[in-house]
């Protein structure tokens, strides 16, 4: 299937764009000459000076307009719809993580359905030819049926953060029918890379390996039921959303979910092994965690798996880099950004 660049003629309004996806989307965008608004609350959910780093790396483009809001205020979210008049919204914006939904659900709430709805709202009157959203793998729930198909049940979420992200599914659907708003919810598994959430377990991992820490595995150190994971580089998320772009849905009611994941589950203690082998590579001296098995964290679910064959249908595209070609790209650059020897 032929692939045609973006059109850099159109305004692109990125939210959550000091975040790790709302930043390579931007920074993909950027290089192919489109304008890009980039909308973010720059929150302390991790390392700020993180968040910071990426945005010093898009301030370079010139067609590069960054605001810092929240996109829970609506009035802010209304003025930037009426002065930019943005073509295509990616809505990367959300609190993210399963655990912390547990300890703090009011953000989730705050951001995700809130500030969606603002959001939806802001396309309702200001129309614009696709909005792109991000939903979540952790939609399906405690599924047992792999791999995951977004044609599955997915009305049995686990956590208050995958409520949520089914609520956007939900919501979406209601203005694509009532308004005619084309949208595009993306399911995400499990995303890494450089520059990656600082939450997430592969980073967390590398931070306890250089603090002398033991990294804790949830999984009971059961290996014959160890947790799958559909782990999904930064760069097949960033393509998949590319090529979508330009492939707004134009069903009676025009919305469409599709699943992004690398369609090949590896076990956690895989994923570790080989985090072990690309940061021995990067450092030059053997890397061995000391691990800590404990219980499943409530909201976890044992395995996530990707059927991404809707994807490949709509855009000739799935997901392909390995995850030892992917954490060998983290491994470098951490050992780069953190200075570690």
């Amino acid at each position: 299937m032929s692939y045609k660049p973006l059109d850099s003629s159109k305004v692109y309004l990125i939210t959550g764009a000091a975040g790790f996806i709302g930043y390579y989307m931007s920074k993909k965008l950027l290089e192919q000459g489109c304008v890009v608004v980039g909308v973010d609350n720059v929150n302390d959910y991790y390392d700020v000076k993180l968040k910071h780093a990426r945005l010093e790396q898009l301030q370079p483009f010139d067609k590069f307009t960054f605001i810092k809001g929240d996109i829970s205020d609506k009035p802010m979210i209304d003025s930037v719809f009426e002065e930019y008049k943005p073509n295509i919204v990616v809505n990367l914006a959300a609190q993210a993580g399963v655990r912390y939904s547990i300890e703090n659900p009011d953000v989730y709430i705050q951001s995700n359905i809130i500030g969606f709805y603002n959001i939806l709202e802001a396309c309702r009157y200001h129309p614009v030819e696709h909005l792109i959203y991000a939903s979540s793998s952790s939609v399906y729930g405690a599924n047992k049926k792999v791999p995951f198909e977004e044609t599955d049940f997915v009305d049995t979420p686990v956590s208050l953060y995958a409520s949520t992200k089914k609520s956007n599914e939900l919501m979406a659907h209601t203005y694509s029918h009532l308004y005619k708003i084309p949208a595009t919810g993306l399911r995400f598994f499990t995303v890494y890379g450089p520059m990656g959430r600082p939450d997430m377990a592969y980073f967390g991992f590398t931070d306890k390996y250089f603090a002398g820490e033991p990294i804790k595995i949830f999984n009971n150190g059961d290996f014959d039921h160890d947790l799958y994971r559909d782990f999904t580089y930064i760069d097949d998320i960033v393509e998949g959303i590319e090529r979508l772009i330009g492939k707004p849905p134009v069903d009676a009611v025009p919305h469409k979910v599709f699943n992004i994941g690398n369609n090949n589950p590896e076990k956690l203690m895989t994923f570790i092994n080989t985090l072990e082998r690309t940061l021995t590579k990067a450092l030059g001296r053997e890397v061995q965690f000391e691990k800590v098995y404990e219980p499943i964290k409530p909201g976890d679910v044992p395995a996530t798996y990707a059927s991404t064959d809707l994807l490949q249908e709509a855009v000739g595209f799935k997901p392909k880099t390995s995850i030892e070609e992917g954490l060998q790209q983290f491994a470098d650059w951490y050992v780069e950004y953190y200075k570690k020897k």
